[in-house]
């Protein structure tokens, strides 16, 4: 399912369906009143309100106490089981077009015996829906009317569900046409598909039939349909699909046993060297093919016997298809379709697995339980009771099939066309559905049926083979003619388990599974030829990975006189070599090339390339790999390809070298408590960390008194040396002042105390000030303040004029606890995070440079983005938590758009501290105090009511417009990267739209420190007084600190016009700063002389009013940022009134 229900339900639905639809009715009581249209509330007599509840009442509650978390899950899965089942209205129409459709089929027109090959009798451009290769084919064929038309399929059986409604017509071809004989070498197929080239000819010309077009049961090229639509405004409401079918018991079933060769090689490569039949290959996906064409009414049969006899059959198949449908794993070649869900609840009843008084939700967990836990790859299962002597046995279908799952005739492999990995992602999924049905911490409703699960934004990593004809050369290579003549010639089918089978063995325990996508049916008007196996879209390949061992660049193999030796020597060719390791060892080995985490993390690509290269013929160049494409935005350094784990890691080294130097520090007069880093680079997601710096002296000039380094006034702003905080808490002590004033004094004191005695023993530069103290180490800056834990409270006291001490919460005081204890304890926290999930860090660089470069910075803060990261690896459910950047950052994008920010709060649980008892209490104080509450609600175990974190911002316009930038950044970005179509830019989603601003502000590339770091960086670069080198760990001039001349412009533009104008910027190398009237701000106010600053008076009749003087602000706007504003373009369309 795309999107959410609702606009599913919207766009399959038409907007009359429900005309028909008689008004509900109350439980007991009277029926709803309707006025003009309207439905109106029932009333109920109070002995009728009060009335004891029935039996089937009592039930109702009881089902609800025992087998949802709440009511609200029970009612949730029954109006979604409504949303999907079929209107009255709809089942009309489709009756009586499928009336229509079999009147018109009985009148075919009867034609005279012709050779199979000639179609010379087919007119009006109507062709064959079947790729006639070899051409040669014996026997005869002539159209007659069908011998009978039935509906077959989910419909009759009342499982069919929305959208894309599908209704089944089995149309059976009258035994004359065809022969015996015909199961041998194509024949029949090729009849069933001239068949359906006849009916379509036929239908052609009547103008009860809409859209006609050909497409492939499940992508069986030797299973072609007509699709036919009803004319007029229902044409897009339903499809009829229809099948040819040979008459009933026209083949022998034992004729296609699995290990039966039905295609000669002789006929198939037309050398004509025959050979007996008993040497030649089996043909078991071609017997299966032919098989299911012979059973679709008996299993109609089977299955309405089944469904009969279980009240919540039909409701349990809509839900396990609508489970299916949001993993895609319904539709295309090979999928674990409708049917196959149909027939594995019905083997569960028979089995008596289930019991048939069970619940559409109780049959759901059952089956997903089946899936999570039978292995249908080892282990197949059978829905024959007794079959007959001729009918293969289990082991000899696991011979043919990599999965197996057996009808009731004991003849059909169901499963025939799966491979084993589309299983295994099957049980997977269902495997891990169960983990999070039961958890009262997840929405378990939403996570299971309401939310899309693309390959895209559910594997860590993607890649697609691009150019299919070169599969041709990939089954000459792996010697599969007879696997070729199975499948027809259709040589992507062929390659692909051979090429899932290699993957498998070479990735190994890099990955936890190995996914593909399922080739979709093809469509094609019935005017066009079949299209040939090279046309369809791209296969594509997702790998979950295993986080510990995928991104390792040794590959060990067996010692070198193990048995083993050499087939680890066969599978990896000449990259395999022999080596010593530290443990004495000496064993065949693989090396791969990466020297940081960016590099090491598409391992699986150079692995994945080499092997396809190696034994399938398969270039790199067809190889399209979608891992690492959104990396480029993020990357630091030139020389060696990097997105900042190294450099945050060399950060974090030197913080913790200068934690263990501030520990041993004596001389102070209060020990030291507690050091704590509390910036985003000490928890490794800083956008762009900070690095070791060697600066050009000869490029600033000296600070008379201090010598310190000092921007010179004509050259380019020197670099941005950012300064990374450490918060050091001090020792409690009755000596302690308990005033705000004389607290700061002490503060200073100890900045002072502390700077001489680090520059004594340990010879840093330092610059002690009242706030803070400054040490240059290993060509960085930390930015130490000291923290008294009671200092928060000082400042939230205060004394009365009668003497009576107030304590009452402030601004000052949240500020400093934010900053002291909050933001501290938020980056330990998060820093043991990225321990544990070793992309995390690059997933918050990746979504904080999303929303830098959107301009949205000053509302979703640096603090609330890590948050939101945080929350897609704590609760990742329907997902497992993401295992590479590029698909956390989709997920970030999607939370972002999808989460309903009105009616939910969003729960961080860090460390996993928050019980289901807490989740409760937060819901039921979210919703009790929504309308007093922040816009975006976001709860940590440390703050469960007031979401300190997203007080401040963003607004509720903000928050709109952020939420409609990121589900339009998801719609571009997901189908680029799968696309090879399309543009490949990924940059596109990281350039803000500025049609909506009303002023751009331009600024000089030369004065932007951070110019570098911005999306598309010019390609002329200025010096920034740095040198390249090695730095020295000590001493040293001090330089400007946090010196980026655009923030304290925007400071400024901020409070000189706050009140009436926005201003954004992209902090990450912006050189455009967008402006955006507020909507009240051209409201003319009345004439105040105390009120004139930026306005100007207008003087209607007797009134003057002042209005905001537009020219004067923008001149204000250039000569505020005098040598910084190249130029101001005014967009006056907009703010003219």
């Amino acid at each position: 399912m795309k999107a959410t229900a609702k606009e599913q339900m919207e766009q399959s639905e038409s907007s009359h369906d429900e005309e028909d639809e008689g008004p509900t009715r109350a439980k007991r009581g009277k029926p709803e009143v309707v006025q003009n249209g309207l439905l109106r509330p029932v009333t109920l007599s109070r002995g009728d309100l009060y009335k004891p509840p029935t039996a089937d009442e009592l039930n109702q509650l009881k089902e609800a106490e025992s087998l949802f978390h709440c009511s609200l899950l029970k009612m949730q899965m029954e109006e979604l089981l409504k949303e999907v089942s079929l209107s009255e209205r709809r089942k009309q129409l489709i009756d009586s077009f499928v009336q229509s459709v079999t009147e018109q089929l009985q009148t075919v027109p009867q034609t005279s015996d012709m050779e199979l090959s000639d179609l010379s009798w087919l007119s009006g451009g109507v062709k064959v829906p079947f790729v006639l290769v070899p051409k040669a084919a014996k026997g005869k064929f002539h159209m007659a009317p069908p011998i009978s038309v039935t509906i077959i399929g989910s419909y009759p059986l009342g499982t069919c569900t929305k959208p894309g409604i599908s209704v089944d017509l089995a149309v059976a071809i009258p035994a004359d046409v065809l022969h015996p004989k015909d199961a041998l070498n194509q024949r029949y197929p090729r009849k069933r598909a001239i068949y359906l080239a006849g009916l379509a000819q036929h239908l052609a010309a009547s103008p009860a039939i809409g859209a006609m077009r050909y497409s492939c049961l499940h992508g069986n090229r030797l299973r072609p349909i007509l699709l036919l639509s009803p004319p007029g405004k229902d044409s897009s409401s339903f499809t009829l699909r229809l099948h040819a079918c040979p008459p009933p018991g026209f083949f022998k079933p034992s004729r296609f046993h699995p290990q039966r060769n039905n295609i000669r090689t002789d006929w198939y490569t037309g050398l004509g060297s025959s050979q007996p039949a008993t040497s030649e290959p089996p043909t078991p996906h071609y017997n299966s093919s032919v098989l299911g064409d012979m059973l679709p009414s008996a299993h109609l049969q089977f299955l309405t016997a089944v469904s009969s006899q279980c009240a919540a059959f039909a409701e349990g198949v809509a839900l396990l298809k609508v489970w299916l449908r949001q993993r895609e794993l319904d539709q295309g070649v090979g999928c674990f379709s409708g049917f196959l869900g149909s027939m594995l609840l019905a083997y569960l009843l028979s089995c008596h697995r289930v019991s048939n008084t069970m619940t559409a939700y109780q049959l759901l967990r059952n089956s997903l339980h089946f899936l999570a836990f039978n292995d249908l790859t080892e282990n197949g299962i059978t829905l024959a009771k007794g079959p007959d002597s001729t009918a293969p046995s289990l082991a000899e279908f696991h011979t043919a099939f990599q999965v197996v799952f057996v009808d009731p005739s004991g003849h059909l492999n169901m499963c025939a066309d799966m491979t084993a990995c589309t299983y295994k992602q099957v049980q997977h999924e269902a495997s891990l559905s169960l983990q999070f049905w039961d958890d009262p911490t997840v929405d378990g409703f939403h996570a299971l049926l309401m939310t899309p699960k693309p390959m895209i934004r559910t594997s860590d990593h993607v890649f697609q083979l691009c150019e299919l004809v070169k599969l041709q050369c990939c089954c000459k290579k792996l010697n599969l003619l007879s696997e070729l003549m199975d499948h027809s010639g259709n040589y992507v089918l062929t390659a692909l388990p051979f090429i899932l089978s290699l993957l498998q063995r070479g990735l190994g325990q890099r990955v936890r599974l190995l996914t593909h996508s399922l080739t979709p049916d093809p469509e094609w008007p019935v005017e066009s030829d079949a299209p040939k196996h090279n046309t369809q879209p791209p296969l594509s390949f997702g790998l979950l990975l295993n986080p510990e061992q995928a991104a390792s660049v040794l590959e060990r193999g067996p010692p070198a006189d193990s048995p083993k030796a050499e087939e680890f020597r066969q599978l990896w060719g000449s990259r395999s070599e022999l080596r010593r390791f530290q443990d004495g060892d000496i064993t065949e080995a693989v090396v791969w090339e990466g020297e940081t985490t960016c590099q090491k993390r598409l391992v699986p690509r150079q692995l994945i390339t080499h092997l396809l290269q190696l034994h399938a013929d398969i270039p790199e160049s067809c190889v399209r790999y979608i891992g690492g494409m959104l990396d480029d935005v993020i990357k630091v350094g030139r020389e060696v390809c990097s997105t900042g784990e190294e450099e945050s890691l060399k950060v974090v080294q030197s913080y913790d070298d200068l934690s263990r130097k501030l520990w041993t520090l004596e001389g102070l007069p209060l020990s030291i408590t507690s050091v704590q880093g509390a910036h985003p680079a000490l928890r490794y997601t800083q956008v762009f960390p900070p690095v070791p710096l060697k600066l050009d002296y000869s490029f600033f000039d000296r600070e008379k008194l201090s010598r310190s380094l000092v921007p010179h006034e004509v050259k380019p702003c020197p670099v941005y040396i950012t300064p990374i905080q450490v918060i050091c808490h001090m020792e409690g002590s009755g000596k302690w002042p308990h005033d705000r004033v004389a607290i700061r004094h002490i503060k200073a004191a100890f900045h002072i105390s502390l700077g001489e005695l680090l520059t004594q023993h340990h010879h840093y530069t330092c610059q002690p000030s009242p706030t803070h103290l400054d040490v240059w180490k290993d060509g960085l800056v930390f930015r130490i303040q000291v923290a008294y834990h009671r200092e928060p409270q000082v400042l939230r006291e205060s004394v009365s004029p009668e003497g009576l001490l107030i304590v009452r919460d402030n601004a000052e005081a949240q500020a400093l606890e934010m900053a002291t204890m909050q933001r501290p304890l938020l980056t330990s926290t998060l820093h043991g995070l990225q321990q544990l999930h070793p992309c995390f860090g690059a997933v918050c660089r990746l979504a904080k440079r999303w929303l830098g470069a959107q301009l949205f910075s000053d509302d979703i803060t640096e603090d609330t983005a890590d948050l939101l990261v945080a929350s897609l690896f704590l609760q990742p459910a329907p997902f497992t938590p993401p295992g590479s950047p590029q698909v956390g950052f989709l997920r970030f994008l999607h939370l972002l758009s999808s989460f309903d920010w009105r009616n939910n709060p969003l729960v961080v649980n860090l460390n996993s501290q928050l019980t289901a008892a807490d989740y409760t209490e937060i819901k039921n104080d979210f919703i009790a105090s929504r309308e007093s509450l922040p816009v975006m609600f976001m709860a940590t175990p440390n703050d469960k009511k007031v979401s300190i974190w997203t007080k401040q911002a963003p607004t509720v316009q903000m928050l709109q417009r952020v939420v409609m930038v990121a589900a339009e950044s998801l719609k571009i970005l997901e189908p680029q990267l799968m696309d090879t179509s399309q543009i490949q830019d990924v940059r596109v989603v990281m350039r803000p739209p500025l049609d909506p601003y009303d002023v751009l502000i331009h600024l000089s590339p030369k004065q932007v420190p951070l110019l570098s770091q911005a999306v598309d960086p010019p390609h002329a670069t200025f010096s920034r007084g740095i040198l390249a080198g090695r730095v020295a760990n000590t001493g040293g001039a001090l330089p400007v600190i946090d010196f980026n001349p655009v923030t304290h412009y925007l400071a400024e533009l901020r409070d000189a016009f706050g009140d009436l104008a926005l201003f954004f910027y992209d902090p990450y190398g912006g050189t455009v700063i967008a402006v955006l009237w507020k909507p009240k701000a051209f409201t003319p106010l009345p004439f105040k002389t105390s009120q004139m600053v930026a306005r100007r008076v207008e003087v209607s009749g007797e009134e003057a009013h002042t209005v905001p003087n537009v020219e004067a602000i923008l001149e204000d706007f250039r000569v505020m940022g005098q040598g910084l504003v190249k130029s101001v373009e005014p967009r006056t369309e907009r703010w003219v009134v």
